[in-house]
């Protein structure tokens, strides 16, 4: 029997069997075999070929953002009018065949934006060339799921499960369970908040089928099995995404105002250029980047080239590493501008964390 067939009847086998505290066990067992053989599934064969022909993309710039949508709802439109990138139009479906990158300038930064070829249903058991399509994906700092407005939202839902049938986690945090292996000493469980979906025996079924007889496990969230799977595979990415909502121009002011009800969704009509602004600048607020801009001793600050770091590593450590590894070494301490200090200018360590428009002034060792 095939791995898919596998997955196929533990899927069936999970849809018949009822939800309740006396299942929990069996389920608990049947949702880590099922991660296991998808996680065979996804790996790619040691005997097979190179990757496929296009999908090897270089990075450039500070993020990249990827489109990943069914054919023909308008990406490579999308990616033509927000980078000048051609990539080739046509209302015929699966015309992108490979990845396409462009370059954005956004407020100082550099964003890689990635076309990726159209995804069919199923791409997470390998069809069509959904692998390779979600392999990029996973490398992205943020996706766009373009959707044609006009189509259901069932378009959505079945993004959603592809994607997460190939440990990508869209719009989550990692779950706050501490877990690590031991050789000797059995199972021990703590948590720090009450666990309503999880018990001890659920546990010891999912470890078991791990072959993990020793371990110490701490939940500091109300987590469910699926989250304590996903923390011992280890594989999995958390990405934010946006929902890129299409073709507005063909919908009633009433669709539009239920469509802005949507979570995480900006609606757009990439054809006539609408709502592009909204789009960039939900785009830069989930990429969560901060721009820093530099002041040379003696001159005013440099507005035109900020040094832009991630929010959650912009201390000045990280900022000093971006321009040169070796003014660290010279390193005595920094005046900072900004919101980020009390004063103007502050002096401050190089422990110290940047906020967005800071200016930065470093001072050298004598």
């Amino acid at each position: 029997m095939s791995t898919f067939d596998k997955i196929k009847e533990i899927e069936t086998e999970m849809a018949r069997t009822q939800k309740n505290k006396n299942t929990a066990y069996h389920l608990g067992t049947l949702k880590a075999k099922l991660a296991k053989l998808k996680r065979e599934l996804l790996t790619p064969s040691k005997s097979g070929g190179g990757p496929g022909e296009g999908f090897d993309v270089a990075g450039t710039g500070v993020a990249r953002v990827g489109f990943i949508g069914f054919p023909s709802v308008g990406k490579s439109t999308l990616m033509s009018k927000m980078t000048g990138t051609f990539s080739e139009v046509s209302e015929v479906e699966f015309t992108t065949l490979t990845t396409v990158p462009g370059v954005l300038q956004y407020k100082g930064a550099k964003i890689q934006i990635l076309d990726l070829p159209g995804i069919i249903e199923g791409a997470k058991d390998g069809k069509g060339r959904g692998r390779q399509v979600i392999a990029v994906a996973r490398t992205c700092s943020l996706i766009f799921i373009v959707l044609d407005v006009l189509k259901p939202l069932t378009h959505k839902a079945v993004i959603e499960r592809e994607m997460e049938g190939v440990g990508i986690r869209l719009n989550k945090e990692p779950p706050n369970i501490v877990f690590r292996k031991k050789d000797k000493g059995g199972i021990n469980m703590t948590n720090t908040v009450p666990l309503t979906n999880l018990d001890k025996d659920v546990v010891k079924s999912i470890l078991n089928e791990y072959r993990i007889a020793s371990a110490d496990i701490s939940f500091r969230c109300d987590a469910t099995a699926d989250d304590l799977i996903d923390v011992i595979e280890g594989n999995r990415v958390y990405i934010p995404a946006l929902y890129v909502l299409n073709k507005i121009d063909q919908i009633s002011i009433e669709e539009l105002d239920l469509v802005y009800k949507i979570p995480h969704a900006v609606p757009i009509s990439a054809h006539h250029e609408w709502n592009f602004d909204e789009l960039l600048e939900k785009m830069w607020e989930y990429l969560n980047l901060v721009r820093i801009y530099t002041k040379p001793k003696g001159q005013l600050p440099d507005y035109t080239a900020p040094v832009v770091l991630k929010r959650d590593r912009a201390s000045l450590t990280d900022f000093c590493n971006t321009i040169h590894k070796g003014i660290l070494r010279e390193f005595a301490h920094a005046l900072v501008w900004g919101s980020s200090v009390k004063h103007n200018p502050q002096k401050v360590g190089k422990e110290h964390v940047l906020l967005d428009e800071d200016v930065v002034s470093i001072v050298k060792k004598k």
